[in-house]
């Protein structure tokens, strides 16, 4: 199994498989417009300007579940992103990343996180998965994590196919 046996929705409303993502690195995040975190959207952004040439995208799934912070409809979110930080990378449907009720796809990536850097959990907004080009999530970096600390990751997966021994960024 990898992140492209799943199919999500759009912010716009189309269902998308994430088989179109094959022979990308991929960067899955929960994201919140009115979280402490929301700053982060700049950092993520850069990363996909940065590195898309280089077959990198940054997927954005927004998410109410962490202090109702994310409240707006798709269209509002999206509307958000852009007036705010000029979101260009691809973001998807509101949904749930944790509990009963979250997308198949977050708990596929909450259980394929290989140690040392699996936490079974996702504990805030803008928890951020690295998938490599084959589809393989190969670490989790904690909410506070800046996006700008993945890119030394980044960089090794493009240039080697896997990411070195970095330091653990799961608690930072």
């Amino acid at each position: 199994m990898s992140i492209y046996d799943f199919t999500v929705r759009t912010i716009t409303g189309e269902e998308q498989s994430l088989a179109a993502y094959k022979g990308k690195i991929v960067l899955i995040v929960n994201t919140a417009s009115a979280c402490g975190l929301t700053p982060h959207y700049k950092g993520l952004q850069h990363i996909y300007e940065t590195y898309k040439a280089e077959d990198v995208v940054v997927l954005g799934f927004p998410c109410n579940q962490f202090g109702l912070q994310e409240p707006g409809s798709n269209e509002e979110i999206a509307a958000f992103c852009d007036l705010n930080y000029s979101v260009t990378f691809p973001m998807f449907a509101k949904i749930d990343v944790k509990g009963e009720d979250a997308h198949p796809l977050y708990k596929y990536l909450v259980e394929a996180v290989p140690a040392p850097y699996r936490t079974g959990d996702i504990e805030w907004n803008f928890v951020k998965f690295l998938v490599d080009a084959n589809g393989e999530v190969v670490k989790q970096y904690s909410a506070r994590t800046e996006p700008s600390a993945i890119e030394p990751d980044l960089r090794s997966l493009i240039d080697n196919g896997s990411i070195g021994a970095a330091p653990n960024t799961v608690n930072d």
